[in-house]
């Protein structure tokens, strides 16, 4: 199967300080690779990279078989829905303009909008009588799904999630961990989703890419990285997370 994503000796620093040191990585289509690793080792990095939030410094980012350039980031948005953790909705916008913000920009038929509504309300099990809503009036859960209704909004072929679930308490978390597996499993979605949770990534990865240091030090399934470990930091992290059951 083709790499959706392939990135080439990308690297990227800020003053002295490397953020993501030369790195060469690929993204499956309809698969969930997830980022794992400290505070500090590149996973953000790595996903404004390939958005192109920010510019590398060296190496080559390939999207669908062509290489990113600056006259392509706009169409390449298009391509590509990104959801951070706690949504980052505009607050002076409802649930439903925050959803329809990209495609009303684009000036999509309103039947069409609206369809796509619905199918992506039905999708997350997100109520339709809630998108009249403001996000303060919205719960951590709610607001998490109208984020990931906005990045679905436009089919995209990549899904970016930068700790989607990170601010939620436990039973919501497991609820989305949940719901985000059906999803990606449904849409054959080509997802790359950063966390720092063992067990989500366990969870919810086909691949798992560690890293540490602005490196990716293992990648593999869990299975790998327990039992194959290939340094004493990936035992380290995999024994700091005592509550995933490895079994």
């Amino acid at each position: 199967m083709s790499a959706l994503v392939q990135l080439v000796e990308v690297s990227k620093r800020y003053r002295d300080a490397p953020a993501l040191r030369p790195t060469t990585l690929a993204i499956e289509r309809g698969k969930t690779t997830v980022l794992i690793g400290p505070s500090g080792c590149g996973k953000s990095t790595l996903l404004r990279l390939i958005i192109r939030l920010i510019e590398p410094d060296t190496g080559t980012i390939e999207f669908d078989g062509a290489p990113v350039t600056p006259d392509k980031i706009d169409m390449l948005r298009r391509r590509i829905g990104y959801v951070i953790q706690e949504g980052g909705l505009f607050p002076h916008l409802t649930a439903r303009a925050n959803v329809l913000l990209m495609a009303r920009h684009l000036g999509k038929p309103d039947e069409e909008m609206r369809r796509r509504l619905s199918e992506l309300c039905a999708l997350t099990r997100f109520p339709e009588n809630l998108l009249a809503r403001y996000p303060v009036e919205l719960s951590g859960g709610q607001r998490q799904r109208v984020s990931l209704m906005r990045a679905l909004m436009l089919s995209p072929e990549l899904l970016l999630l930068d700790e989607p679930l990170g601010a939620l308490d436990p039973l919501v978390r497991a609820s989305l961990q949940k719901d985000l597996k059906e999803i990606f499993v449904r849409l054959r979605q080509t997802a790359l989703l950063v966390t720092h949770d063992l067990a989500e990534a366990a969870y919810l990865a086909d691949e798992i890419v560690l890293m540490n240091e602005g490196r990716i030090v293992q990648r593999g399934s869990i299975a790998d990285l327990r039992d194959n470990p290939a340094s004493d930091f990936v035992t380290e992290f995999i024994n700091a997370q005592r509550s995933l059951a490895l079994a």
